[in-house]
């Protein structure tokens, strides 16, 4: 890499300096500036004002965090190569450039499952962008995606990109909690970084990262951190209630242009996000070649798509002659938002029909709809579902610890606190709007 590079202030991580050559230019090019225009938390920031950081510093902190890592590693005796650094770090960099607007809220709302109902994930459009960026590159990305892939023949390095110890989840908690004011999430990050080694020490084949045993509180304070960020924030329920509203926004959208499709306000849709709004965009298109004509159309209407017109086009559909399109989008736009009930067991089909009934009569007394089509509109407003909070899972790629007598003990082992040997949690929730509550 080279010698010269350019600085950034973060206010997480300090200065965050970005080496001249491949990864300036990574920086520079248009599909990472675009993560400028895709907040990091989604609709966080409905619940937490100052959460309205983007994936463009995420991005940028993972990539700083790699090249601590990668320099504690190679003082503990792991050779690592320039081209390894360079690699790992645009890995590291590149990680997220295939998340969607707001993030994670729309991700399988836009693209559609695949013929065989694989459903879609931002990191099939992460890889696909990598991809194309190597092959204007002349292939300068083949490390990074072969780490990327887990493909390299040193597996640490995927460790350290795609794991329950990488980069992506120590920047992603220090800086959530930074920007949402949540104390309880802050991560020692510098104490973890400094415990990293790789096991077996030269790297080779087999070789994975592990936590030298003075890490250990360090790593439950981060996965502690971690429990409770998804339970304060990731999960809440008033963000929950948001992202549930605007999937309302967008299904209803879609039917009304099927049967109001001359409509000003549909019409009005903005032009990058139109091309995702008659279902026909699956995830099937990333099974073709590279270079086919359709797969490509999607990688470039993709790169075009940000928050913005997502924002632009839920602001014109309040227009819309549909009136239930109308309300949903103005319930969005001005924060009117469902209240999510929560419930120690998935809702019943008999509860939520109660509530949709309700809902019904609501939206004929409110001249919203018509009492022929009221039950069918009413499935727009009250809806039920689960989240699942899981904060480590022991098995699979699991954290170990390297003991001083050089033994390896898998976290929940060396650890004395029952939370990291706990199954997943998953909670069950409702969803309807706050004027409900006042009906009988």
């Amino acid at each position: 890499m080279s010698g010269r590079f350019t600085l950034v202030s973060d206010p997480v991580h300090g200065f965050v300096s970005i080496p001249d050559g491949l990864l300036r230019g990574l920086v520079a090019a248009p599909v990472f500036q675009r993560l400028r225009r895709i907040r990091q938390l989604g609709l966080g920031f409905l619940v937490y004002p100052g959460a309205v950081h983007t994936r463009f510093e995420h991005a940028l902190g993972a990539m700083a965090l790699m090249r601590e890592a990668l320099a504690t590693i190679r003082e503990k005796g792991t050779p690592v190569s320039a081209e390894e650094i360079e690699g790992a770090c645009a890995a590291a960099l590149l990680h997220d450039i295939g998340h969607g607007p707001f993030s994670h809220t729309l991700e399988k709302t836009l693209i559609a499952p695949g013929p065989d109902g694989t459903p879609f994930h931002h990191e099939r459009m992460s890889r696909a962008l990598m991809e194309r960026l190597n092959r204007e590159r002349d292939g300068a990305l083949d490390v990074a995606l072969a780490i990327f892939d887990g493909a390299h023949p040193r597996p640490f390095f995927h460790g350290l990109v795609a794991s329950q110890l990488d980069m992506d989840r120590l920047d992603y908690l220090r800086r959530d909690a930074f920007y949402t004011g949540v104390a309880e999430g802050v991560v020692g990050v510098e104490r973890i970084l400094k415990t990293l080694r790789v096991h077996p020490a030269d790297g080779a084949p087999g070789s994975r990262i592990v936590v030298d045993q003075k890490g250990l509180y360090a790593v439950e304070n981060f996965l502690l951190s971690r429990r409770r960020m998804f339970g304060q924030v990731y999960l809440h329920k008033t963000v929950v209630a948001a992202d549930r509203l605007l999937l309302s926004v967008f299904a209803r959208a879609r039917a009304a242009r099927t049967s109001i499709g001359d409509d000003p306000a549909i019409l009005a849709t903005a032009p990058s996000l139109a091309y995702f709004m008659d279902g026909t965009v699956t995830a099937g298109l990333f099974d073709r070649p590279a270079g086919d004509p359709e797969r490509e159309r999607l990688l470039d209407r993709f790169v075009e798509l940000d928050d913005t017109d997502v924002l632009y086009s839920v602001k014109r559909w309040a227009e819309a002659a549909d009136r239930v399109l109308a309300d949903l989008a103005q319930r969005f736009i001005l924060r009117r938002l469902p209240r999510v009930l929560e419930l120690e067991a998935p809702a019943s089909a008999a509860d939520v029909a109660v509530w949709r009934d309700r809902m019904a009569r609501r939206l004929v007394a409110d001249g919203i709809s018509t009492s022929a089509d009221a039950a069918a509109d009413a499935v727009y407003y009250v809806e039920s579902g689960s989240s699942r909070l899981d904060a480590y899972r022991p098995k699979g790629d699991s954290i170990c610890l390297l003991g001083r007598d050089g033994a390896l003990r898998e976290l929940s082992e060396a650890s004395d606190l029952d939370a990291f040997g706990t199954p997943a949690i998953d909670r069950h929730w409702l969803v309807r709007p706050k004027e409900l509550d006042g009906d009988g």
